[in-house]
């Protein structure tokens, strides 16, 4: 049976980390200069073919994959422009994978319409992976950054994470918090005004991954609320077991900048600061937005002293350069990962190295029969692209009976009918 890798929800907590042990085993066996980097090539992929289909810019996720596919040995066909591809005469993402599934062995699939990936997996024999599909979901950047918290904090349980600006927009973030939940993380999140997780995401964060979400003020001390970044942050989503959770039900934890002892500092620390962008690609012309930006001044204080800086990049202008020589960055160790993760998910899903977890593949809702004519509400949607609907039909997961809650099996988006 062939594996997709649409969203992070694909591979279970056992496939993760054999994926990470996989590129262990490629960074000891290849190793660079420095230890975050992948030299020579193989030749275990020999007879195989990727194609990498990218409708939208990408320099990181198009190169690393390629990169993977060409130190495992394997040949890469080239990355498609919509401008000089048959995209542009008006053919269908799924006739496009029709034809290349003749040609190549694996399809890299980036594209702006959300649920496309998931759309091309279902008619294609060959696996499909998911390099971003609008503001949907990014699982092998996930990947990426859990391999990286990984490397740097020896453990991916009981992590203290701080979430950085668009977190409506950005897809990586999206993965992101499912896999924090998965592996019980605690997830804060400091969104630019406007752009806090969307309720979909946070009400399964809630209801399907068993976090709980706290307001600020209920978590931290009242009287430090003034100070940044305490006084930016939003909500605190909780993870069940964790130490957060244990000291938040003694009481409010207290965060400040000065201390006059060692019996003063704060009971919690931030274990990462997961910095994005503005996707100002996907807002609306003219939109104003006053966003965050980390710098050494944010991270001045004693809760920041081994924080690890993460962004899945491109940066803009809400990372400033001073920290590039900050031993708490990790963001440009965090893209070289790229290539040792993308190897050990290529090896998986190839076959050169199939996964020894069993497969899980359950559903946790029943597929939604009523109404052939309801039309997934999010706009984005590859269901409601022109070129697609002669040749794919909606259909959703019924999340609640009543009143009716329905998810888009293709770019999950939740909308209530009737």
């Amino acid at each position: 049976m062939k594996q997709d890798i649409v969203t992070i929800g694909d591979l279970s907590n056992r496939e993760i980390e054999e994926v990470f042990d996989f590129a262990d085993r490629y960074l000891a066996d290849m190793a660079g200069s420095k230890p975050y980097q992948i030299r020579g090539k193989l030749a275990i992929a020999n007879r195989f073919l990727m194609t990498s289909l990218f409708y939208e810019p990408s320099t990181r996720t198009r190169f690393s994959f390629e990169a993977a596919m060409t130190r495992l040995g394997g040949t890469v066909l080239g990355a498609v422009d919509p401008a000089t591809s048959s995209a542009a005469k008006g053919e269908s993402i799924l006739d496009t994978g029709r034809v290349m599934e003749n040609y190549a062995d694996v399809i890299v699939l980036r594209h702006p319409a959300e649920g496309a990936a998931r759309a091309l997996a279902e008619h294609v024999e060959v696996p499909v992976i998911n390099g971003g599909d609008g503001r949907h979901e990014h699982p092998t950047q996930t990947l990426c950054d859990l391999y990286t918290l990984r490397r740097e904090n020896k453990t991916l349980q009981d992590l203290n994470v701080l979430l950085v600006g668009d977190l409506k927009n950005g897809r990586t973030v999206h993965s992101l918090v499912y896999a924090l939940a998965r592996f019980k993380s605690n997830i804060i999140t400091m969104p630019a005004k406007g752009l806090e997780l969307p309720e979909s995401v946070s009400r399964r964060l809630r209801e399907e991954y068993g976090v709980v979400p706290m307001p600020r003020d209920a978590v931290f001390d009242a009287a430090q609320t003034h100070r940044p970044p305490v006084a930016d942050i939003d909500v605190v989503y909780v993870a069940p077991g964790s130490s957060l959770q244990q000291q938040t039900a003694k009481g409010k934890i207290k965060i400040e900048g000065e201390w006059d002892s060692l019996d003063d500092a704060p009971t919690v620390n931030f274990d990462v600061c997961y910095v994005t962008r503005l996707q100002g690609e996907r807002l609306s012309p003219g939109a104003r937005i006053r966003y965050p930006v980390i710098n050494r001044k944010f991270l001045k204080d004693r809760e920041f002293a081994d924080t690890k800086v993460l962004h899945p990049l491109p940066r803009v202008n809400e990372l400033d350069a001073d920290l590039d020589a900050d031993p708490r960055a990790v963001y440009f160790k965090q893209a070289a990962y790229g290539v040792p993760v993308r190897m050990a998910l290529i090896s998986k899903v190839l076959g050169l190295a199939p996964f020894a977890a069993p497969r899980e593949t359950a559903q946790p809702y029943p597929i939604y029969s009523g109404g052939r004519e309801t039309v997934c509400a999010n706009e984005r949607c590859i269901t409601r692209l022109a070129s697609e609907r002669n040749q794919l039909r909606a259909k959703f997961w019924l999340v609640k009976p009543a009143p009716r809650l329905l998810r888009c099996c293709y770019c999950e988006t939740e909308f209530p009918l009737g």
